[in-house]
């Protein structure tokens, strides 16, 4: 279980990292620049730990379709960005693809 605790950590704190770039403007602003390299810092720990019970490419899977959503409902409330219909159906099949990974693959370390 603390295996996808760390999982859970890497995936947040990636979040927070990716969310702070567009405010970094660049890395020329000295706050957001800090959260970024702090967050990605603490992010790839966190998944180096997570990966010693849980199989990689599931892993990173889980990783990257969680946060893209993230992401993106982070953008959208923050930044005002919208999605089109078809964006919408990209993200739903990421979902999906995450739940199936999560409740039927039977993948191993």
């Amino acid at each position: 279980m603390k295996y996808w605790l760390f999982l859970m950590m890497a995936i947040l704190t990636e979040v927070i990292a990716t969310s702070a770039l567009k405010a970094s403007a660049g890395f020329t602003r000295l706050l957001p620049s800090i959260i970024v390299v702090a967050g990605y810092a603490i992010s790839f720990y966190m998944m180096s730990l997570a990966l010693e019970a849980i199989p990689v490419g599931i892993a990173y899977a889980i990783w990257s379709g969680i946060g893209i959503v993230l992401i993106t409902a982070i953008a959208w409330v923050l930044y005002g960005q919208t999605l089109d219909m078809w964006a919408m159906i990209g993200i739903s099949f990421i979902i999906i693809g995450v739940v199936i990974l999560n409740l039927l693959s039977k993948v191993e370390a």
